[in-house]
This record gives structure tokens, C-alpha cells and sequence, in this order.
């Protein structure tokens, strides 16, 4: 028999493997599953086991897209950072300094796990590190475009602006002796525009 002769092989009849390539629904609910574990585990480690169970996926599918069970919890914090904390332009820096200084305070229960993650996670550690610029950068596009506006004296250091809402937000985070709610966020934000 010839190579000719051979007989054809059967057409497959099963789905398309995907490889690498993200399914968006999938994607999406681990990324919400992180995010509800994250705010409900208050300190706790969360596994990827649990995280892979809440959203419905086999531990695989993490492990094919991120390189760490922090990677997939930062990735969720920082995908709802990018949506609840937009660097806001509602024409009033009061206003958008509220906004972004409330929803970082809001974050601060996901962001406790992350930070107990991170202290054993020297990748997670490096990630947190762009996180944390990535939101600084935000709030300070805030404070540019007030001073732009005239809200703020044109000599006013806007990095110690931006370290005083963070150092606010990191010494009650770690210490936990005052809240981190929204009247401290609109309390804050009214302090740094006066």
C-alpha cells in the first residue's frame, strides 16, 4: 500500500483547543471569584484551589495564565482598582480626590490578604510594587489637572500630596486603629484642596 492508499484520517470532532489564549468569560469569573475571596478571607490565605472552585474553572486554567496564585489575586485588585478608581475628571478636584481617596479605602480589606501574600511572594512583592505606583501615578494625574485648573497653588509639591493620602491609608491599614471609610476619604480629601 502507497502512501496514496492510505486511508484519510478522521475529521476531529471535538472543540478547538484554545492553547494559551484567555476565554473572556472564564477570565472574568476568576477574576470576580479573587476578588470575593479576597474581600472575605479578611487576612487569610486564599489557595488557588478555592479560587479555581469559586469561579467554576480547574486549577489549570490558572496556572496556564498567571505565573502565581498572587499574580491572579493582584490581577483581579488591580482590574477592579482600573474600574472603581479611574483617575476621575468631573471638572472639580475636591470632587475627584474624594472619589479616588474613598475607593482606595474601600479596597483596603482585598488588599490585606495581597499585602500576607506578598511577604512570602517575592514575584507578588514586585507586582504589588507596580500596583502601588500605578495607583500613586492615578492620584497624582488627579492633583495635575486641579493645579492645571488653578484648584492648587502652582508651587504646591504634589508627591507629598500624594504620600500624605497614601501614608493616611497605610498607617490605619497596617495599624488598624482608626477606620478607613468614606468620611475619613472625604475628611482627607477636603484637608489636602484647602
Amino acid at each position: 500500500m502507497s502512501e496514496h492508499d492510505a486511508p484519510a484520517k478522521p475529521a476531529e470532532s471535538t472543540r478547538p483547543h484554545t492553547g494559551r489564549r484567555r476565554n473572556e468569560a472564564a477570565r472574568r469569573a476568576i477574576l470576580d471569584a479573587a476578588l470575593r475571596l479576597l474581600a472575605d478571607a479578611d487576612g487569610a490565605p486564599v489557595t488557588v484551589e478555592t479560587i479555581a472552585r469559586e469561579a467554576g474553572v480547574g486549577k489549570q486554567t490558572l496556572y496556564r495564565w498567571w505565573p502565581s496564585k498572587g499574580a491572579v489575586l493582584l490581577d483581579a485588585l488591580t482590574d477592579r482598582a482600573e474600574q472603581d478608581v479611574p483617575a476621575p475628571d468631573t471638572g472639580s478636584l475636591r470632587d475627584d480626590l474624594r472619589a479616588v481617596v474613598a475607593a482606595t479605602f474601600e479596597g483596603a480589606s482585598a488588599l490585606r490578604t495581597l499585602a500576607r501574600e506578598a511577604a512570602r511572594d517575592p514575584h507578588l512583592a514586585d507586582l504589588m510594587r507596580e500596583f502601588t505606583g500605578a495607583r500613586r501615578a492615578a492620584l497624582r494625574e488627579v492633583l495635575e489637572r486641579g493645579r492645571e485648573r488653578g484648584e492648587l497653588p502652582k508651587g504646591r509639591d504634589l508627591d507629598l500630596m500624594v504620600d500624605q493620602v497614601y501614608g493616611v491609608f497605610w498607617y490605619r491599614f497596617l495599624l488598624g486603629h482608626a477606620p478607613l471609610d468614606e468620611r475619613t476619604a472625604t475628611d482627607l480629601a477636603d484637608s489636602l484642596v484647602r
